[in-house]
């Protein structure tokens, strides 16, 4: 046989293979989503929308895309990133809709983000709000509703699972039709509610898994009156985030300066906490081994800061309270083994009131120009007020009524021009509660030439 024959057989199979290897190649993808991690019920970006540029600036890293999903029905991104930044979410959605990228005030890599969605830290999860790449996150006060979009709250939110950490940033929100921050009117006085336009919020869920950290923030315009019990509040704990840390913030134009429920072991000091909506620290509902120290709470439209329903081993101390629109501190409907001390209140309705609640501490503190100093009442019993300084109350310095016993008042300094400013007062419900050593000092007849 001869070479040329055989050399023609071989030349047509190479042919064939070369061939059918290109066919197949052409009919599999080398790259899918799945692979990607990309699931097919979420979507990267909206289809309808064009995607920006990549940016390159600021991106810490994360090779992770499929930790960060944006689900357009309801419009949320969701980060399960064991940490991730602004800039990482930025340039996974590529959609200026959802997240947009404002140019920095002073240059740099600290921008400016307007965000227009919820943003859900899931369990495991930590969000980086920070100085690295955040001067200001604003997010917007209007809901954007699309034609086939599923039920969208009347408000967005960042709904936290895993952990948070804010620090050296301004978080708003934002109204886009006024080019302003997002003005609320709703109120509360009692049970009556008045509900006011809807504006975002930061919400800590029932055990989440790490700490939301704020420090060295502004936090402001967040929160509305939504109805009683229904959320709304614009910072708020409930069960989750224990431990965590809220330091050296200004926090004003909240609804809540700071709602907790049933939280424990968190820190709150040295904050600026002003002109809420109503209460300015409001620790509620089972609450418990809080420290609130070294802030400065005023102008807000409710109480000062107010402990509300079975809270207890909480310390209060060196905070200067005033001109709010209720009582300066309040211990409420079940506060016990709490401690409040070293404090300067003024210029409030009530300086310190006690109701229903008992075993509580209130000493060394400066109560002036309010309406009673320190009222004890509704049943409270076995706190002990002593070495309080009471001046010129237009009430009463001390009050004691509505069923309260078994309270020790004792080495309190109670000074006023007045007669009504030196009165102590107990009622006739009140039983077996002890005075002792205080003392009563009429500065009008020591200010006589």
């Amino acid at each position: 046989m001869t070479l040329t024959p055989l050399i023609v057989i071989i030349s047509i199979l190479v042919a064939i293979v070369i061939i059918f290897s290109t066919n197949t190649a052409e009919s599999k993808p080398l790259f899918t989503a799945e692979m990607a991690g990309i699931s097919k019920d979420k979507t990267v970006f909206s289809s309808t929308l064009s995607p920006s540029p990549p940016i390159k600036e600021g991106n810490t890293g994360s090779s992770s895309p499929s930790c960060i999903t944006y689900t357009p029905s309801t419009r949320t991104i969701t980060v399960s990133c064991t940490s991730v930044s602004m800039t990482e979410i930025y340039n996974k959605l590529q959609d200026n809709s959802v997240l947009n990228k404002q140019s920095s005030p002073q240059g740099g890599s600290s921008y400016i983000w307007f965000l227009n969605a919820n943003l859900i830290i899931a369990k495991g999860a930590t969000l980086h709000i920070d100085s690295t790449d955040t001067k200001w996150l604003k997010i917007s006060s209007k809901v954007t509703r699309g034609a086939g979009s599923a039920k969208i709250a009347p408000a967005y939110i960042i709904d936290v699972h895993g952990s948070l950490k804010i620090d050296s940033a301004k978080i708003t929100s934002w109204d886009p039709t006024t080019n302003y921050y997002a003005i609320t009117n709703g109120s509360r006085t009692g049970d009556i509610t008045h509900p006011g336009a809807p504006r975002p919020s930061i919400v800590v869920e029932n055990n989440a898994t790490g700490t939301t950290d704020i420090t060295n923030s502004e936090i402001a315009y967040l929160g509305y009156e939504q109805g009683k019990h229904k959320g709304g509040s614009g910072l708020s704990y409930y069960y989750g985030g224990d431990g965590s840390i809220i330091r050296n913030n200004d926090i004003h134009h909240v609804y809540f300066g700071l709602y907790t429920f049933g939280v424990g072991h968190m820190i709150i000091e040295n904050n600026i906490i002003r002109n809420s909506g109503h209460y300015g620290l409001d620790p509620h509902t089972g609450t418990h081994d809080m420290v609130i120290r070294n802030n400065k709470v005023f102008n807000n439209n409710g109480s000062g800061i107010i402990c509300s329903l079975n809270c207890y081993n909480v310390l209060i101390e060196n905070n200067k309270v005033h001109n709010n629109a209720g009582e300066g501190l309040d211990f409420s409907r079940n506060m016990y083994n709490s401690l409040a001390r070293n404090n300067i209140i003024y210029n409030e309705p009530k300086g310190i009131i006690v109701s229903q609640s008992h075993n509580n501490m209130i000493y060394n503190n400066s109560i002036s120009n309010s309406g009673d100093g320190i009222n004890v009442g509704y049943g409270s019993t076995r706190n002990k007020i002593y070495n309080n300084t009471i001046m010129n109350s237009i009430s009463d310095a001390l009050l004691v009524n509505k069923g309260s016993s078994e309270n020790t008042f004792s080495s309190n300094k109670i000074v006023s021009a007045t007669p009504q400013g030196l009165k102590i007062v107990r009622d006739a419900t009140s039983t077996s509660n002890v005075f002792s050593n205080n003392q009563l000092v009429n500065s009008a007849a020591s200010t006589k030439k």
